[in-house]
């Protein structure tokens, strides 16, 4: 082999045709390989547009976390009972409910329905523990009869960015991802300051249904513009850091809820939502700064936007286009007649291999975030002080989420994407087994003379269950949709990463729809995911291993990720299998039949004895050429 091109070996004719020439491999598809590198590679234009899209994670952190302290239940004291003139106290310990955040709720059952007794009052004195002194539920009452009115605002964030997600990774292949960028800014200021200004929770949810449509459009852009940016040794870690970013937030949230407290003239929850919303006004530069994807432009064929693009980022990284000797400006120039194409999500279906890949990726982030929530659940401890539980259960939760991010670089850079997911989900499955079916065997078969002392062990290691449950879950949820990120065709990647993140979003809203049936139904809940997760384990193993590979631009590049075979570890096999031709009947055809259909017959012979591993053999080779005429 020459250039990773095969041998050509001399064939007499077959059927007696002469098989066609094969066309000049063409470099403009192959971006990671020769487009990017004759530009500088993964220069200074291009880690300074990275560095742009990390700023707003903190910001998306923020938001992504205000329900926390907007929508906290607090604690109740009744000032004014009915049929009573002495006041008492709501009780905070079970059976009262508990929220996601950590805060008790005040109704006894999660409907709002709450006890006839307890919630006999004309009067509350309702108390926050999450450094606002008042919020959404305290502002309006939602207590009692009205708190399911809660657990519809938390709805209204997820379910908006769900919608988002669909709606606009399509809108990001269709039009762009710097449109669908602008415009999730520009609107996410819009809705993201109006909801400080609602007049009733009516108002508020609509208000956040939106906010959360914007905000899930602009952190499916950044991070698709973010994956777009790098070659493939960057692309892991440039995306950690964003993480990284987004968990800061969610670590600096309650000292933001802290310096809300007790402005003049405005509710504390007002003020917080201005503070968080107000930093995406830095975004508004970005209509100038922020150039569009150059992949999508080529994938697309917008070759006229393409040229002056890459002229652009080859004079900001000081590279002499004229004298650049891979030929991509010459072969570009060679195609600026071409119209653009755009492919739908929908074209997905018509694959036979690429569709598998997300739904499996789907399926994945659906249950990581999903049984996050059942390992949560069972960590907070029922007995602690609101307060301590409060803080505690959200500063675990942040701490989990640092230390998944932390121990994610070192395990995927051994062992990959693929097998970094599946170990994670493996030791997913087993932390939800161990504490579903060990902890019964505990209490049946150890100590059983000892109830304080089983009921501590069995308190203990749930606990321990729970934290390694998180954490692991954690990192499935992250790494299933970087993963999508990276075997999606650059073509499709806003619709294929925009179903992978609304399936999370569909996992994360398990939480208040168990906590509006007051947790009823948890342990079927937990044993469902459970079993989630034994399916996830089988399915990854069909995923193939995109670590150090080229993004896929098309999709029959995206059909070329296959599942790398036993027997040969560093091959990877189109989609099509290699099928055996039989000739033996060519000789009876009949002359007749060749004189007439000759010039089709002939064009089909000759395509179908092209060998199938050609296109990988003139990939290579495109590669090859291309980094020896960069100097690499």
């Amino acid at each position: 082999m020459e250039g990773g091109r095969p041998e050509a070996q001399d064939h007499p004719p077959e059927n007696g045709f002469t098989p066609l020439e094969r066309a000049a491999p063409r470099l403009l598809p192959h971006i990671d390989g020769c487009v990017l590198p004759s530009l500088g590679g993964f220069g200074k234009h291009q880690k300074q547009l990275v560095v742009l899209t990390w700023i707003p994670a903190l910001f998306i952190g923020f938001s992504q976390f205000s329900d926390y302290f907007l929508l906290a239940q607090p604690n109740g004291t009744c000032l004014q009972p009915l049929g009573n003139d002495s006041n008492w106290t709501l009780p905070s310990s079970p059976p009262a409910a508990v929220s996601t955040s950590g805060a008790p709720a005040l109704q006894l059952n999660g409907t709002g329905e709450g006890n006839g007794l307890l919630c006999a009052c004309k009067e509350w004195r309702l108390e926050l523990q999450t450094g606002l002194s008042q919020n959404v539920v305290t502002k309006w009452n939602l207590v009692c009869d009205s708190a399911w009115k809660v657990h519809i605002a938390k709805f209204s964030l997820l379910v908006g960015s769900i919608f988002g997600y669909l709606v606009m990774g399509v809108m990001a292949d269709w039009f762009g991802r710097h449109p669908v960028l602008i415009l999730s800014v520009f609107f996410m200021l819009v809705f993201g300051l109006t909801v400080a200004f609602s007049v009733n929770v009516t108002m508020f949810s609509t208000l956040r249904f939106f906010e959360g449509f914007c905000l899930a459009g602009l952190a499916l852009s950044l991070y698709v513009l973010r994956i777009e940016l790098c070659l493939p040794g960057w692309r892991f870690s440039m995306t950690m850091v964003a993480s990284f970013l987004k968990v800061g937030g969610q670590l600096l949230m309650p000292g933001v809820a802290a310096l809300c407290r007790h402005w003049p003239n405005r509710d504390d929850w007002q003020v917080l939502q201005i503070v968080i919303i107000s930093p995406f006004v830095l975004m508004l530069p970005y209509i100038w700064i922020f150039p569009e994807s150059l992949r999508w432009l080529l994938a697309t064929q917008h070759y006229r936007r393409s040229k002056a693009m890459m002229l652009r980022i080859a004079r900001k990284n000081q590279v002499d286009m004229t004298t650049e000797p891979s030929g991509v400006l010459t072969e570009l120039e060679q195609e600026l007649h071409k119209k653009p194409q755009r492919t739908c999500i929908v074209k997905m279906m018509s694959t036979r291999n690429l569709w598998k890949n997300i739904v499996v990726l789907c399926v994945n982030s659906l249950t990581g975030y999903g049984i996050h929530h059942c390992f949560s659940r069972s960590m907070m401890d029922p007995e602690a002080q609101p307060t301590a539980l409060c803080h505690a259960d959200y500063y675990t939760m942040a701490g989990i989420a640092v230390a998944t991010c932390l121990a994610l670089c070192p395990a995927v850079g051994l062992m990959g994407r693929r097998g970094g997911l599946l170990t994670f989900m493996i030791i997913t499955a087993l932390a939800s087994l161990l504490q579903l079916g060990l902890l019964n065997l505990i209490g049946k078969y150890s100590l059983r003379h000892d109830t304080v002392l089983r009921d501590t062990l069995n308190r203990k290691f749930s606990v321990a269950f729970s934290i390694i449950g998180m954490f692991s879950s954690h990192a499935v949820s992250t790494l299933s949709i970087f993963f999508c990120a990276e075997i999606t065709p650059t073509v499709i990647r806003g619709g294929g990463l925009g179903l992978v993140l609304a399936s999370a979003g569909f996992g994360m809203l398990t939480a208040p729809i168990m906590e509006l049936h007051n947790q009823k139904g948890y342990f079927l809940h937990h044993v469902i995911f459970a079993c989630c997760t034994l399916l996830c384990i089988i399915c990854l193993l069909l995923l193939p291993e995109p670590r150090g590979q080229p993004l896929p631009e098309s999709l029959a590049d995206g059909e070329t990720f296959t599942r790398q075979t036993l027997l040969h570890p560093g091959e990877q096999h189109l989609l099509l299998a290699k099928y055996d031709k039989d000739y033996s009947r060519v000789h009876d055809t009949p002359l007749h039949l060749t004189a007439t259909g000759g010039a089709t017959v002939a064009a089909a012979t000759a395509l179908a004895a092209v060998p199938a591993s050609y296109a990988f053999a003139t990939g290579g080779e495109v590669i090859g050429n291309c980094a020896v005429a960069n100097g690499v």
